[in-house]
């Protein structure tokens, strides 16, 4: 089954990644061969993911959230799904915003 997931490091740093053996994936990190930020912030924590059916959707779930602003993810991670648009508008008007001065 393939899965998009979010660690907790130990530099409180969130890292997503997806992968089709999900317990296995998440050893890997912990034995330190995993991604080379996981490898240099052990020990990590799961505290999300997500089951798809295709690979390829969760590899480009995986592509989106990893874009996203610290607090987003922590909407998803809490459940708080309600506040996922409106923290997508808040980077959406900072961006867009000028400085008229």
């Amino acid at each position: 089954m393939p899965y998009m997931y979010i660690l907790l490091c130990s530099n409180g740093t969130y890292y997503t990644g997806s992968t089709i053996d999900l317990q296995n994936r998440i050893k890997e990190h912990e034995l330190g061969k995993g991604a080379n930020h996981t490898k240099k912030h052990l020990p990590i924590e799961l505290v999300y993911f997500e089951e798809y059916i295709k690979v390829s959707d969760a590899f480009k779930r995986e592509k989106q959230v990893q874009k996203w602003r610290r607090e987003k993810k922590e909407a998803l991670i809490n459940g708080d799904l309600s506040l996922l648009p409106v923290l997508a508008k808040k980077v959406f008007i900072k961006h867009c915003s000028t400085n008229n001065d």
